[in-house]
């Protein structure tokens, strides 16, 4: 096992189901030291789905590389503790990581009376700290009247919580971020994130709101299409699905190139009065782009597309289920993923970190996820003040 690059870092969590979690495992895998403090039998996401032989995935996967201490934190006493642990000495400590509610002995403002250098990242639903999840911020953003078949009515929702991921990982950054500043200048920070402020920052970004204010028709629904330039679903001989996608001037040569198609796409141009090298072009023609392909697709195996495709660079990948996507030998096609997703030592593991660096910048790969708590140590260097913690803090 490497040291991190984050090693000497601190981090106590408090948190349940994703963004806090996913910060904290994300740091962890970078090397820092994650605290996970939850209650006496686990917190509210302990059991939550999927889970194998009675144990929650979900949960093992968002907590890798963390270590753990079990306090009831209802209790006075157990306030007293977590809050000892979370201000402990060390210039890499005094760091707080949660999504639950603060108050009282939780709080940034009692907190800091005990280390005035804290570091505070908060993640809230809603920008006023009132209840929100990812899968209501989605609602409320209007993408699941985007989303779906383009025939169909009502709202449909996806599966990936993506606001809770985005969130995630910003307050993984947070935490660097007021970490360079604590270095810089020794003042503590309170950092508040909310999934609704992320969601909309996103939405802005990606011209969803822009194009809601200045145009007058609403975006619709273009089912597997991808928006703006040309992508989407086809099925081989086989009967295996795959994504077909040109989105640069260079990808739709290798497309026309592979498939051997430049005369009917030069006919196609012609008689639409497009030009598809251009990527709007190629969203306004892409109905009739998909039935030229749908002929050539429909009679060749995946196999055989896969050596033209690849051959000539063109943008495609393979539909799979997440049980196609872990089992050689379809496997993913991104070897660090394909890595992540090796047995050892006859368990699942998960890679604690996706980054890849040259020189000497090297990152900590914890062994596995927490299948049951193991035995661990306190942090070294933490002195006799900490001995409460002797023999609590269990490695996930």
């Amino acid at each position: 096992m490497g040291v991190g690059i984050l090693s000497g870092l601190r981090i106590v969590e408090i948190s349940a189901f994703v963004a806090a979690p996913l910060g904290g495992a994300t740091l962890a895998g970078m090397g820092a030291d994650v605290i996970r403090v939850d209650p006496p039998g686990g917190g509210v996401d302990i059991g939550r789905w999927p889970l194998h032989r009675g144990r929650s995935l979900y949960w093992a996967g968002l907590n890798v590389g963390k270590r753990s201490v079990t306090i009831d934190m209802r209790q006075p006493s157990g306030q007293e503790k977590v809050a000892k642990l979370i201000a402990a000495p060390g210039d890499g400590g005094g760091i707080f990581l949660t999504n639950l509610p603060v108050s009282g002995w939780s709080s940034y403002e009692e907190l800091k009376q005990l280390r005035g250098d804290l570091i505070m990242v908060v993640i809230t639903g809603n920008r006023d700290g009132s209840a929100a999840v990812d899968y209501t911020v989605n609602a409320a953003l209007g993408f699941p009247y985007v989303t779906g078949p383009e025939d169909i009515e009502g709202a449909v929702d996806h599966v990936l919580p993506a606001w809770d991921a985005m969130t995630g990982f910003l307050a993984a950054t947070a935490i660097l971020a007021a970490e360079r500043h604590r270095r810089l200048t020794g003042e503590g920070q309170l950092v508040e994130l909310s999934l609704a402020d992320v969601g909309l920052a996103v939405t802005g970004h990606l011209g969803f709101i822009g194009e809601a204010v200045l145009e007058d028709e609403p975006r619709g629904r273009f089912g597997n299409h991808v928006f703006g330039t040309f992508g989407r679903d086809f099925v081989t001989r086989d009967g295996r699905r795959v994504i077909i996608l040109a989105l640069t001037p260079r990808q739709w040569r290798s497309l026309v190139e592979a498939t051997g198609l430049s005369g009917e796409f030069r006919n196609l141009e012609a008689r639409l009065g497009l030009y598809f090298n251009n990527e709007g072009d190629r969203w306004r023609g892409r109905q009739d782009i998909c039935e030229l392909l749908e002929a050539w697709v429909s009679v060749r195996t995946v196999g055989s597309l896969s050596a033209a495709f690849d051959a000539a660079g063109v943008l495609w990948g393979p539909y799979q289920t997440f049980k196609e996507a872990s089992t050689p030998p379809r496997g993913l096609r991104c070897g660090s993923a394909r890595r992540s997703l090796s047995r050892r030592g006859g368990r699942r593991s998960w890679g604690s970190t996706q980054m890849r660096c040259s020189g000497s910048l090297t990152f900590r790969v914890s062994p596995h996820p927490a299948a049951r708590f193991a035995r661990g140590r306190p942090p070294t260097g933490w002195g006799g003040g900490f001995q409460p913690f002797a023999g609590l803090l269990r490695e996930l």
